[in-house]
């Protein structure tokens, strides 16, 4: 009786402490994207004669509304393109000057995008950037109750607060929301989404994933994976096959209403997309090479297909649920062709996933162990660096400083892929008949955390 209240008072003065510290960390990373990151994106632009931009991958997307809706005019054409780039840049990029961003800035979209944004047209833009950047800061903190609800952990008020504050102050996330950038959009409607399903509101969570594929390449393998989960047991989860349907139809007809022809216009805007941010390439492929990068993302989406048959016909408030959706938007991080930082806002239910079940990994064998401490080195290192700049920041020249901008970068292209081998090993013994492994773990040991 008096140890377990000595165990609670030990894990209270621990809560107690890890709040102060998450917040810690959460201000040097902040602080170090404020002062270092763009204090050399800027004097490099300025060293380049390079216009920096507004930093904001909100004002494209909006501006093709604004004139969509205002003025009939088409978000894909190279004349929008143009005034993009005069409001983005203070003037159109010019192909002869070396020194000016590849990124054109064009509206590359599925055109019902403008639907979500219609309601932001009529503001102008300075004003509409703050009520940006605070929604997704609530947004994106609103997202940790939500895949809390969703995997079934229920954690004190602290913990939640920890967690919550050590998402806002991440790489992804802050990067995210110096961009506004609608990955953290899509990133919320997914976690929201997600407690849908559990507690079997199965028409809204359908149409909520039909609004995420405003980023289609962001959530086409959760999209197959969660129409394959429904036709399992097509009697109980027909209605969130036919809400998903249903409200894309609506979607891609009232885009085609209000201008015909969108979809070809939109295929070319990737394709342009593509060329001019120069053939962007998976982590695997950076890690490796284009060709093997290739073939070993092949092969882990057809581990992953086979993961995602077998436990097709797995509740949604059970562990596989909550674990298969996880590694499915790991695995997407891990093959699409892109690297951006901001993406690795969907890792987030991985790795609450993984802190639930941490003390059971640990206790397993040396090897897990290993694995949990390489992804756990990976994850903090850019808050630990990023302290130790800021700090720097605070004593040393800032010139100086930012030399050494780009320290709490080096584990970013890692990251997803330490979590996805940790996450499967965390699959394979606790899932066993789902990831086929034949080492199983007692009940007690599955439910603990």
């Amino acid at each position: 009786m008096f140890r377990s209240h000595d165990q609670a008072e030990d894990l209270s003065r621990y809560e107690k402490l890890a709040l102060p510290l998450a917040l810690l960390f959460a201000t040097g990373l902040w602080f170090y994207i404020d002062h270092v990151y763009l204090g050399h994106q800027l004097a490099e632009a300025a060293a380049h004669d390079s216009p920096p931009g507004i930093f904001s991958d909100f004002y494209p997307r909006w501006l093709g509304a604004r004139e969509l809706f205002l003025h009939r005019r088409n978000p894909y054409s190279p004349e929008l393109t143009h005034d993009i780039q005069v409001g983005y840049y203070g003037r159109a990029l010019d192909p002869n000057r070396p020194g000016d961003p590849k990124d054109q800035m064009a509206f590359a979209y599925p055109l019902y995008v403008v639907f979500l944004l219609a309601p932001t047209i009529s503001f102008p833009f300075p004003a509409l950037r703050v009520v940006v950047h605070w929604f997704f800061i609530l947004l994106t903190a609103l997202s940790i109750p939500l895949w809390l609800g969703a995997i079934r952990w229920r954690i004190s008020f602290v913990a939640t607060a920890c967690l919550v504050a050590l998402t806002l102050g991440s790489l992804p996330v802050v990067l995210g929301i110096k961009l506004e950038q609608l990955t953290l959009l899509v990133a919320g409607i997914v976690a929201g989404g997600a407690l849908l399903l559990v507690s079997d509101f199965l028409v809204l969570a359908g149409i909520l994933l039909a609004f995420a594929t405003i980023k289609p390449h962001l959530v086409l393998l959760m999209v197959a994976w969660l129409v394959l989960w429904a036709c399992g047991r097509y009697r109980e989860r027909w209605r969130f096959i036919w809400s998903f349907g249903l409200t894309m139809a609506i979607l891609f007809a009232a885009a085609e209403y209000i201008m015909p022809g969108w979809i070809g216009q939109f295929v070319k805007a990737m394709a342009a997309y593509r060329e001019y941010t120069g053939r962007p390439v998976s982590v695997l492929a950076v890690l490796t090479t284009p060709n093997l990068g290739l073939v070993l993302s092949v092969f882990i989406v057809v581990g992953l297909a086979v993961v995602c048959w077998r436990a097709r016909g797995t509740a949604a408030n059970e562990p596989a649920f909550a674990l298969v959706s996880s590694l499915v938007l790991n695995v997407t991080l891990v093959v699409i062709p892109m690297t951006s930082l901001y993406n690795q806002i969907l890792l987030l239910p991985a790795v609450l996933l993984l802190v639930r079940h941490a003390a059971f990994l640990w206790k397993k064998d040396r090897l897990t162990q290993l694995m949990c401490i390489i992804a756990a080195s990976l994850v903090v290192w850019p808050w630990l660096t990023a302290s130790a700049l800021s700090l720097a920041w605070l004593l040393l020249p800032a010139e100086l400083v930012q030399k050494a901008w780009a320290i709490p970068l080096w584990t970013s292209l890692t990251v997803p892929l330490g979590l996805l081998l940790l996450l499967a090993r965390l699959g394979m013994l606790t899932q066993p008949g789902v990831f086929s492994v034949s080492e199983s773990i007692s009940p007690h040991h599955t439910s603990a955390g």
